[in-house]
């Protein structure tokens, strides 16, 4: 595999949050072992975001949306100016340690054919419910907090292995596969639950190798644009969609956070499948029974 031009197209969405995308810009720039297309979507860009990145000498490509689109839209637009063969979309709140790029890359190079879904795994500040996460580990929670120098000198230090189920960014995938299965789904947006839905779809067109590899490293602020947006009912969403609770997806059958078996990948958990199933299929249906009102009318005519 060449190595003398851009390997990934990086898909960043950025939300007045010029600070934190300096420092992930800077940290892509520093401690990637290879060159990268980046790419970015301004949403609103009342902090200068946009007037920052023009001020940068065309090193960067952008999108410039007045308002706030939400992640859906903005990765489904910049996959337009994609020109490599990976999209790997990452939030502007994150800072990759070195050779983030280079272990994903060469799993790439050991995989049969494009029908995979594969993820940086996450080093976080605060405790956390999923073990494909390595939390507590704290480096900082801002900006004015972030201890980079220590991050550096510690994070091949922590214990983690590759895990199943890869959702959450930052996340790698061919771009024949994104294009299958049509990008990020637009009724998701701003964006919550959309990436859970996007590992369905890939699921549905036949991918089922969803790993997680321990050693690219990414420190991720945690939810600093997420936290401030108006959030859209993914999970109820996901379920009206999928006839099955994202947690069940999530658990059931990519099992994520378990740790990564190649006899277990792409195999659900049958039985609690089946149980969890059953169990929102009724959910779905009282959700829609009370949505149509006719819980109401019924109970009129007692």
């Amino acid at each position: 595999m060449a190595h003398d031009s851009n390997i990934f197209s990086i898909l960043i969405p950025t939300w007045n949050n010029l600070g934190y995308l300096k420092l992930c810009l800077e940290s892509i720039r520093k401690n990637s072992a290879y060159k990268h297309q980046i790419l970015i979507y301004v949403n609103e860009g009342a902090d200068g975001t946009a007037e920052w990145l023009q001020s940068q000498g065309g090193e960067y490509e952008y999108i410039h949306n007045p308002e706030n689109a939400g992640v859906c839209w903005a990765l489904n637009a910049l996959r337009t100016k994609v020109q490599t063969d990976y999209i790997l979309y990452m939030n502007d709140d994150m800072y990759v340690c070195p050779d983030w790029d280079k272990v994903l890359w060469e799993e790439i190079g050991r995989m049969p054919d494009n029908r995979f879904f594969l993820s940086a795994t996450l080093i976080q500040p605060r405790p956390f419910f999923c073990k494909s996460v390595i939390a507590p580990a704290n480096f900082g929670e801002s900006l004015e907090t972030f201890r980079e120098q220590e991050l550096l000198d510690n994070y091949r230090t922590l214990p983690h292995a590759d895990w199943m189920g890869s959702t959450w960014p930052p996340n790698v995938v061919h771009k024949e596969m994104w294009d299958l299965v049509g990008g990020y789904s637009v009724e998701f947006s701003p964006g919550m639950y959309s990436d859970p839905d996007f590992s369905a779809k890939l699921w549905m067109a036949g991918v089922r190798i969803f790993k997680g590899l321990s050693e690219s490293r990414v420190y991720h602020f945690e939810s600093v644009s997420t936290g401030r947006v108006r959030k859209n009912n993914g999970s109820l969403q996901f379920l009206q969609k999928w006839g099955i609770t994202s947690a069940s997806f999530m658990r059931d059958v990519l099992r994520r956070g378990e740790p990564f078996d190649a006899a277990k990948a792409g195999k659900p958990d049958e039985l609690r499948l089946k149980k969890d199933i059953a169990r929102s299929r009724l959910k779905k249906w009282l959700c829609a029974f009370k949505k149509s009102g006719q819980a109401a009318s019924l109970w009129e005519q007692k």
